[in-house]
């Protein structure tokens, strides 16, 4: 693998479309409520929701293979990095030039929705920056921290961060949208760091599956994931989400199962596998299921 290939690998692209799909949301969103905004402005916010996940993704990299986790950590398709580093260890020069070249390319969008749309920009991206900058070695020190930052990302910074962009509201509809990508995807940070734990635990991090054990991690991913679904119910039948937003509620049984099966499966890696995959499949649909709800 050439050293190109390898910082690309590094930016784990199978996993980038997390991002749009927030950045989905909060386009939608703005459309629900009457907004027009300009394609060039559209593209900007996806592409900086693209390159925003990507410059994390990056930095985590660079970071776990300078700090010797990449040589201990048992990777999974959905877990434990991507092992570019490892396989290429002359990319790592290329892959921390990459990821500050990355966040660059996001402030400077950032910068260009700030002139169009004043200081409420400068607060949700300072709070980004802020993100990407610190999860991997500082955020990841704390348990609570570590569980809310990546809904912090890709919840409110992402999906509010995109309603602001656009010239739209931050009305009610925006704050559950932002709740319910919140509390998704800290779940699946979550739950894709119980096969992570004991070589997290080795080079110092403090999450909650480390703290507290991966028994009582598995019940609070399900509290998440009910606390989704149940946002989503309660929203619609309080009229803050439109009726075609119930749509996201199909993958609803899958989640159940996930919630019932993981704590019977946390110590049965081929097992957990299965989990893990079930879970990215149904937070991703979920998503895309509420952006075509708020879109219809």
């Amino acid at each position: 693998m050439s050293e190109a290939a390898a910082v690309v690998r590094a930016s784990r692209p199978n996993f980038l479309i997390l991002a749009p799909l927030c950045a989905g949301l909060g386009i939608a969103t703005a459309w629900h409520q009457g907004a027009q905004p300009e394609l060039l402005d559209i593209i900007l916010v996806l592409l900086g929701a693209v390159l925003a996940h990507a410059a994390v993704n990056l930095f985590n990299e660079h970071q776990d293979f300078v700090s010797g986790l990449d040589l201990i950590t048992r990777r999974t398709p959905f877990s434990g990095g991507s092992g570019a580093l490892p396989d290429v260890p002359s990319a790592a020069k290329g892959v921390l030039l990459a990821a500050m070249g990355t966040l660059g390319l996001v402030m400077a969008i950032g910068v260009y929705f700030l002139w169009q749309n004043g200081m409420p920009m400068l607060v949700v991206g300072i709070t980004g920056v802020l993100l990407i900058l610190t999860y991997t070695r500082w955020i990841t020190r704390s348990p609570l921290l570590c569980l809310l930052a990546p809904g912090v990302g890709f919840g409110p910074v992402m999906v509010i961060g995109t309603v602001v962009a656009l010239g739209a509201r931050v009305d009610g509809t925006a704050m559950v949208v932002s709740l319910i990508s919140l509390l998704m995807a800290s779940e699946l940070l979550l739950i894709n760091q119980i096969p992570d734990a004991e070589a997290d635990r080795m080079i110092g991090r403090r999450h909650l599956v480390i703290t507290r054990g991966p028994v009582v991690a598995a019940r609070l991913v399900a509290a998440l994931l009910a606390g989704s679904y149940l946002s989503l119910l309660a929203a619609s039948l309080m009229g803050l989400l439109p009726t075609g937003t119930a749509l996201a509620l199909l993958p609803a049984p899958l989640a159940l199962w996930i919630s019932i099966t993981l704590p019977r499966t946390v110590g049965r890696p081929e097992r957990l596998n299965v989990i893990l995959g079930t879970n990215v499949a149904v937070l991703l649909a979920t998503l895309a299921l509420l952006v075509i709800g708020l879109s219809l």
